[in-house]
């Protein structure tokens, strides 16, 4: 029979070093108090959503990028300007209920014809799709100057070519396209007739801050 297991403690279960059990310690509150700050302030620098890989080499050490994110967001949940998660980062909104109030005094943003939306809605809900596919859905041609007015915008991009006889381009949305619509990520797209019907953008999450 062979002995007891190296490292055992009589009991035949293995020793584990006391070390491993340890919980991290908690960052230093002046520390934590100047990651806060220093989210805040790229956060509000920044003319694209932040993520938090983009945040995390400016902050003190022990301070999670992730974690320091989502407390500034649930700091600034009641204010009037938000921090909300959008398009694979961190930006900041107004409030949504200010919204009627704003509008007053706000420039209305730029309003897409029809024929866009349709076509970004099917660009959105079927991507990479090519030129031919978005007409066959539509029922329609697609005007080159749609197409032309979405990549003005940035809201869709070139994805590589479909492998058929002509070698068509595929379109897809872009992080703007997120960005306008207020959305994290396309899991978070609304139902389509909603996309359709609602052509101001921004769709959803208040406006920019800036």
């Amino acid at each position: 029979m062979s002995g007891p297991l190296e490292g055992a403690t009589p009991g035949g279960v293995p020793d584990t070093p006391a070390a491993a059990f340890e919980t991290p310690a908690a960052p230093d509150p002046a520390d934590w108090d100047q990651a806060l700050r220093l989210a805040e302030a790229l956060v509000f620098a920044s003319d694209r959503p932040v993520p938090p890989a983009r945040l995390q080499p400016v902050l003190p050490p022990g301070c999670e990028a992730g974690a320091v994110l989502a407390a500034l967001a649930e700091r600034r949940a009641n204010q009037p300007v938000r921090l909300v998660e959008v398009a694979g980062g961190w930006a900041f909104r107004t409030g949504p209920d200010l919204a009627p109030a704003l509008t007053r005094v706000v420039e209305v943003p730029r309003r897409l014809p029809r024929a866009a939306m349709e076509t970004l809605a099917i660009i959105a809900y079927h991507q990479p799709v090519t030129r031919a596919e978005i007409e066959e859905i539509r029922g329609a041609a697609l005007a080159q100057a749609t197409l032309e007015s979405l990549l003005e915008m940035g809201l869709v991009a070139p994805r590589g070519r479909k492998e058929v006889p002509g070698r068509p381009s595929l379109w897809g949305t872009t992080p703007k396209f997120l960005e306008q619509f207020g959305l994290r990520a396309l899991s978070d797209l609304p139902r389509r007739e909603e996309l359709v019907n609602e052509p101001t953008l921004p769709l959803g999450g208040g406006a920019p801050n800036r």
